[in-house]
């Protein structure tokens, strides 16, 4: 892969609830027309960073997921 994993777990989980929250939001809420099809759209680009763990954002402002120490 090119690229490396910049969500955590937690995130992830949040962002694709979100994103499918977003989505029906979108096409039921608003219906189907541009203004809801825009939001669908981006309902699923925030679904598809919580699939890949990846958020391009995130990256550009140089986040990374912190490395676990155990030393028990």
């Amino acid at each position: 892969m090119f690229f490396q994993n910049n969500l955590p777990v937690w995130e992830r989980l949040v962002r694709l609830v979100a994103g499918a929250a977003i989505v029906t939001c979108g096409l039921i809420g608003i219906g189907m027309n541009l203004p809801g099809i825009t939001l669908a759209a981006i309902g699923v680009a925030t679904g598809l960073t919580g699939i890949f763990g990846f958020c391009p954002a995130c990256a550009m402002a140089g986040r990374r997921i912190a490395k676990r120490t155990d030393l028990a």
